[in-house]
Formats: structure tokens, sequence, C-alpha cells
């Protein structure tokens, strides 16, 4: 009796450790995404904040076009509009609304230096200058953030639905989290190239 109560104590033990590895595993794993997550979030918001400092120094070219400064104004806007929740999206809805925006405001900055390119006067200016390199390290930035959220998205995502972590991720309301994706024109935008001429 005391052998089958002493293996039954250690079945209970072992099931129980598994446990509590397997739920501290998804705790990590969550957190993780919520890390990378707002990497992304902070380099979005510093592109947010370099782009009136660039409108203001594009501004200064006398005959800019304007509609190019419109539209990057307004997709500024526009990305300011969408509101997630904290710790970022909760649905592919919310991830794909999320996306299509900063890839909007991030094709609209590049329409806007394509279009500097034509204004030496303008590219001649050292706070030009250091504006393009400043966007230019930070759509790296960006670019890094994004795959390391995908990685820490994809981590999770395995972890909710593999067995036995996803019996505990049921019961503990862990659920799989929204993935970015891409559509096809915008996958390798936005590229923004100064050249060497700088």
């Amino acid at each position: 009796m005391g052998k089958f109560l002493a293996v039954i104590l250690l079945l209970v033990l072992v099931v129980g450790g598994i446990g509590v590895a397997s739920y501290n595993g998804l705790v990590s794993s969550d957190e993780g995404v919520s890390a990378k997550w707002a990497e992304i979030d902070n380099q979005y918001q510093r592109r947010a904040e370099l782009v009136p400092q660039l409108v203001e120094t594009v501004k200064g070219a006398a005959d800019f076009e304007k509609s190019t400064i419109t539209e990057v104004t307004e997709m500024r806007a526009k990305v300011g509009q969408v509101r997630l929740p904290e710790g970022g999206p909760q649905s592919q809805e919310q991830m794909d609304e999320f996306i299509k925006s900063q890839d909007a405001l991030g094709q609209s900055l590049g329409r806007l230096l394509m279009v500097a390119e034509n204004y030496p006067q303008l590219k001649a200016t050292e706070a030009f200058r250091d504006l393009q390199a400043q966007l230019e390290g930070n759509e790296n930035r960006i670019g890094v953030a994004r795959r390391d959220y995908i990685d820490a998205v994809q981590k999770f995502n395995t972890g909710v639905r593999s067995f036995p972590k996803n019996l505990l991720a049921s019961q503990f309301g862990f659920e799989a989290k929204p993935q970015m994706s891409f559509d096809e024109a915008v996958r390798d935008a936005p590229k923004i190239d100064f050249g060497s001429d700088r």
C-alpha cells in the first residue's frame, strides 16, 4: 500500500510540475509578445514624431509639391486615429488595420523623399540630411521590431496550440495572438534610400 501511495504521489508531482512549467512558459511567452509589441509601438511612435519635423523642413522649399506634403500629413493623422488596446491588437482585424495605416504612412514618406530628390537646395540643408538619417535608422528598427514580434507571436501561438500547453491555455484564457501579415504590394515597402551623396 505504501508503494502504491508513493507512485501516486510521484505521478501527481510530475503532472503538477509539468502543469506549472507549461503555465509559466505560456506566461513568459505572452509577456515576450507584449514586450515585442511595445518595441513596435515605440518605433512607429518615433516615426510619427519625425514626420512633422520633416514636413516643416520640406515646406521651406518654395515650390515643393504641396499635394505630397498634404498626403503625408493626412496619413500621419490616420495612423493616429487607429486605437489599439494596451498590449497590442487583440484580433486579426485590428492588426490588419494597424499595419495598413502604418504602411500607407511609410509609402507616403517614401514618395515625399523621392520628390525631395528634385530639390538640391533642400537636400543640401543639414536639417534635412539629419532627418533623412533618422528616418532611415528608424525604418531599419521598425523592420527589426516587426521581425522580432512575428517570431515571438509564432512561439506563443505554437505553445498555445501544442499539447499539453493547449489544455492549460484554454483553462486560463490564453488565446492565439494575431500575426502580422503584409500585402504583396507593400511586403518590401517602405524603402527609404537616401543614396550615398550625404
